[in-house]
């Protein structure tokens, strides 16, 4: 592989200065350095006080822990099987799913040790492709807008609350609930932003409660059946009980392989949750090795446990033709269907726990992209005040998701603009993991790319072949016999469409940063100030051009 260019590893714009000064940035080329002995806490690599490190780590763990469960784990497991035909294809897709992103968080917590300051992804692409200036963080930011859309986690929590509530859930009462949870999020996020971080470890502790209490009553029923028997009026389950029951109606494939797994492995999305908000954590670098983890493996125990629970109680031939999710099954086999509704509520309070995460920080991206000085009105999406959040960005995110919410039809262009919000992060997850891919080459080496805690290489490569899978897969066919993800546009759609969206911000740059400049005959400049909070940023100064 050739080296890269000398100019490639100077810093763009000033000489790197020493931790603790505004000027350490992923654009020029700094990073935490383990040798150097600034990677024992990592607080000093991003200027902010210190009052605004709020969070520890229970605090960060439940931020991954309650963005990664949402609706999922209480009905994927129906179309895991369906996929995959049996039992124990299904169970190991869901271990493969855990293995990948097991090591996708520990590629993330050597880029979070590296890089400990808020915005995840905007910093370690600002840090791995430096050139042209500014344009990965024009690109990133359109696919911060476009991603960071709460819209289908208020749907869903409509859905389940009236169905708790026992309302008929009309389009309109679906989306008059799934408004009414997303300005309370706002406010709980953006103006009461202490009592939010708490309400979001409650029902982390809450989500966690749940799911336990599901494996350990499938558990008593699988080994205790006379304590915790099925309901005689529902069907008796042997897909635990024998090893025949077990692989019985297995699909080999891979059409039907490749389904199971691209299902399995979105449900696990939401392992670098907390890496958005790394400048508001105390001791990030510590932190964020242990948060991670934790955080992560615990999601992949509770997701093991509670499928072998959902087994152990709802035959398979039930899974296979009951239009209800399999958590439904599972609470109605085992004590009628009065629980529905109870389940609902659940379900509903578990979508709370994950659209107050993704709220949480995504609106942390967009004040970081206004510290680095390209946005609209930066000054006003920088600032925490004057409730001690970034209620502006935060804001944006909430009018997005309430035109996503109120604008589009039923049918194929809801499904498309969540596919899009999905395929963006896929795109972003796998230039990063490409990205890191190089710095652990020795043409790279020059870079000086050493943080506190390194991944090893093949967990990397795996992490960038399971990006590409989730990338390519979409541009799949449907099989025979497969319902198309769309009905009247063609399936690859949302694949051109997000790749075209990443022009919007190439346009952006080159008008900003190009053409602008030399129409009025200035360059930029770029400074920084500490705001009137306390949180650095820096801003262009438009400066005048010498004309020779």
């Amino acid at each position: 592989m050739a080296h890269p260019p000398e100019e490639e590893t100077r810093p763009l714009l000033a000489e790197n200065s020493p931790y603790g000064s505004v000027f350490v940035s992923p654009l020029e080329g700094a990073a935490v350095d383990r040798i150097e002995g600034n990677g024992t806490s990592g607080e000093s690599f991003d200027n902010v006080p210190q009052a605004r490190r709020q969070l520890g780590l229970s605090s960060a763990a439940f931020l991954i822990f309650n963005r990664v469960i949402g609706t999922g784990i209480f009905a994927t497991p129906s179309a895991i099987l369906l996929s995959s035909g049996s039992v124990g294809i299904a169970l190991i897709m869901w271990v493969l799913g855990a293995l990948i992103a097991i090591a996708s968080t520990i590629v993330y917590v050597e880029l979070g040790t590296g890089l400990p300051r808020s915005g995840g992804e905007k910093n370690y692409l600002e840090y791995m492709y430096r050139r042209p200036k500014f344009l990965v963080t024009c690109t990133y930011g359109v696919y911060t807008l476009v991603s960071g859309s709460n819209a289908p986690n208020g749907l869903v929590f409509g859905q389940y609350t009236l169905n708790a509530l026992n309302l008929p859930p009309t389009p309109f009462n679906t989306q008059l609930t799934a408004l009414l949870v997303l300005t309370f999020s706002l406010l709980m996020i953006g103006v009461f932003s202490k009592s939010g971080l708490r309400l979001l470890n409650t029902l982390g502790t809450f989500k966690f409660a749940i799911l336990f209490g599901i494996a350990a009553l499938g558990l008593l029923s699988l080994l205790f059946p006379a304590v915790l028997p099925v309901r005689p009026e529902y069907e008796t389950p042997d897909n635990l009980r024998s090893w025949e029951a077990f692989w019985r109606g297995g699909r080999g494939d891979a059409n039907s392989l490749v389904t199971a797994l691209y299902n399995v492995m979105w449900s696990f999305i939401g392992y670098s949750n907390a890496n958005y908000a790394l400048s508001e954590v105390r001791d990030p670098v510590r932190t964020i090795k242990r948060a991670a983890p934790l955080a992560i493996l615990s999601v992949a125990a509770v997701y093991m446990l509670v499928n072998v629970a959902y087994f152990a109680v709802v035959s398979r031939n039930d899974i296979l033709g009951s239009r209800q999710i399999i958590a439904a099954l599972f609470f109605r086999n085992l004590f009628g269907p009065a629980t529905e509704r109870a389940l609902s509520a659940c379900i509903a309070l578990s979508s709370l726990g994950n659209v107050l995460s993704v709220m949480f920080t995504q609106g942390r991206v967009i004040q970081e992209l206004a510290r680095e000085g390209i946005t609209p009105l930066p000054a006003l999406f920088a600032t925490n005040k004057p409730f001690g959040a970034p209620l502006a960005g935060l804001t944006v995110l909430y009018l997005i998701s309430v035109v996503l919410v109120v604008a589009p039809p039923p049918g194929d262009a809801y499904l498309f603009l969540l596919s899009i919000s999905s395929y963006s992060l896929t795109l972003i997850n796998t230039f990063v993991s490409f990205g890191l891919l190089l710095l652990h080459t020795k043409a790279y080496r020059t870079w000086g790319w050493n943080p506190p805690f390194r991944a090893p290489r093949a967990v990397v490569v795996l992490v960038f072949v399971s990006n590409v899978f989730l990338a390519l897969t979409p541009l799949v066919p449907p099989g025979p016999g497969q319902r198309p993800p769309y009905e009247g546009i063609p399936y690859y759609t949302h694949v051109v469409v997000t790749i075209a969206a990443s022009q919007l911000g190439v346009l952006y740059w080159w008008i900003w940063s190009i053409w602008l400049p030399r129409r009025n005959g200035y360059t930029l400049k770029r400074e920084w100030e500490v705001q009137e909070d306390g949180v650095s940023r820096f801003v262009f100064v438009k400066v005048p051009a010498i004309v020779e």
